[in-house]
């Protein structure tokens, strides 16, 4: 890095005004940092967005928070933002090999052979998962093995009776929004361990899909955003980031800005586009190349009812065949409008994503009209989120890790490269994915930063110690009087 006598325009800027750099820039600026957010869309929010749709505040990203998911917790309530139960009553119905099944408690409709045969993969899976350090999976015992295979290979080794498979792999697309193929077991036993079973990351009640936000998850960075106020910019993609000894230059296309340090809060892949001189470390190179989003197309169909609920139906849905693979009852609490959410998800999402826009909904309505009764093919409205679509994000829910990635780069996720910090859901140690994990991302790249300013303005220090006697006396700089004055 060479010298610069350049004055920063602000302490910091954070790139990227999703939940994670919104919280970030909120977080310095209480610790007396100035902040200018940089954001390439012409919204807030990042994979956060609610869209109304007749009325009706829909959320096209982001949008249940779940037991344990303490820090978006704490930040809805500091925000005023209220939580209430997603409704999770009657029988969710499972789609396994073209048979549709209606589920009576926790008894699965797939004969007791194909029962034990899940039972004991998921044992497995336990076992594994509990050799995983949360948030450090590289540094398993055996993370070189795991991280070699994909968990398609496991469910190879481990499954062998077709339904247990067929509802493990909806799960797993549920979790994952991908196919078991991109993915491999490190990451998946690393989410086992840091939520503390499958359960917790499969079901409603008692898991990661528990509760939603009054209002829609965008209130959260909507508000966010509100006490930033003029701080945030956007439609300000960033090109460039060049460091200096004490300042970083970056590049936008209204030209460069200064700052003492960077905070760059955006997806792997979308980071990857960023130019960095000098350039970035081998490893956090891989993270950026190689970790993709997954794919997903989320879709909600509203009705003047939720008339599944008459039949004791709990608007879930989890299957093996497509187009839609998983579904929520997304009904607002007050009962009106009805709304089913769909997630189609994986190849189907590609498949689905490159037809024209009347087929894919016909495909679509078609599926539910199957799964619901006739009524839930006619619709009052219609609406579909393809986020592999999206310019600012290439795909959904999140990065996911494929074989020898965490391995490789699991390091520098978070590492800092000098001046500049990450944060993002790809970055956190638990809920990683989730926006509990984009908090505790924001939260953490702030810290450092505070931390790192702070001992590089702490008083330097001259040591006086007399290697022939011993003598150790440390004097501090601010402690000498200005014989000048």
């Amino acid at each position: 890095m060479s010298e610069s006598l350049t004055v920063p325009e602000v302490d910091t800027i954070v790139v990227g005004a999703g939940l994670a750099g919104l919280v970030a820039a909120r977080s310095l600026e209480r610790a007396g940092r100035s902040v200018i957010v940089l954001e390439a869309r012409d919204r807030v929010g990042g994979r956060i967005l609610n869209v109304e749709v007749d009325g009706t505040v829909l959320e096209a990203g982001a949008q249940w928070i779940g037991p344990t998911q303490d820090r978006v917790q704490a930040l809805a309530d500091e925000l005023g933002v209220r939580t209430y139960p997603a409704y999770d009553h009657g029988s969710p119905l499972l789609e396994l090999g073209g048979a549709r099944h209606r589920m009576h408690g926790l008894a699965l409709p797939i004969g007791p052979i194909a029962t034990i045969d899940l039972l004991r993969a998921m044992r497995r899976l336990w076992r594994t998962a509990g050799s995983v350090p949360i948030g450090r999976p590289w540094q398993a015992e055996d993370a070189r093995a795991m991280d070699a295979v994909t968990f398609a290979d496991w469910m190879d080794t481990h499954l062998t009776t077709r339904d247990a498979r067929a509802l493990v792999l909806a799960g797993f697309r549920l979790v994952f929004a991908d196919e078991p193929e991109r993915v491999s077991l490190l990451h998946v036993a690393h989410h086992v361990r840091f939520a503390g079973g499958v359960r917790r990351l499969v079901a409603a009640t008692g898991g990661a899909h528990e509760s939603r936000f009054v209002g829609g998850s965008g209130q959260l960075p909507l508000r966010l955003a509100d006490e930033l106020g003029g701080r945030i910019r956007l439609g300000q993609p960033v090109s460039r980031i060049v460091q200096s000894d004490d300042h970083v230059t970056i590049g936008t296309p209204s030209g460069e800005l200064t700052a003492r340090r960077v905070v760059v809060a955006v997806p792997p892949r979308m980071a990857a586009d960023i130019e960095h001189r000098p350039p970035l470390p081998a490893a956090r190179h891989v993270f950026e190349r190689e970790v993709p989003l997954g794919r997903v197309i989320k879709i909600q169909t509203t009705y003047d009812e939720p008339f599944w609920r008459r039949y004791r139906l709990s608007g879930q849905l989890l299957g093996d065949d497509g187009p839609v693979g998983v579904t929520f009852d997304n009904t607002p609490p007050d009962g009106r409008p009805g709304v089913l959410l769909g997630f189609v998800i994986g190849d189907a999402a590609s498949r689905l994503g490159g037809l024209p826009a009347p087929e894919r909904r016909q495909r679509v309505l078609a599926h539910l009209a199957r799964t619901f009764g006739p009524r839930a093919g006619s619709p009052r409205t219609y609406t579909e989120h393809d986020w592999q679509a999206e310019t600012w994000t290439r795909g959904g829910y999140y990065g996911l890790m494929p074989p020898t990635v965490w391995t490789r780069s699991g390091e520098a996720a978070r590492e800092p490269v000098g001046r500049v910090h990450w944060a993002g859901t790809e970055t956190a140690e638990r809920w990683l994915g989730y926006m509990d994990g984009a908090v505790e991302s924001g939260l953490r790249a702030a810290a450092e930063i505070v931390r790192a300013e702070d001992e590089a303005s702490a008083p330097q220090e001259i040591d006086l110690r007399d290697e022939r006697d011993g003598t150790n006396i440390v004097i501090h700089l601010d402690d000498i009087p200005d014989v000048q004055r």
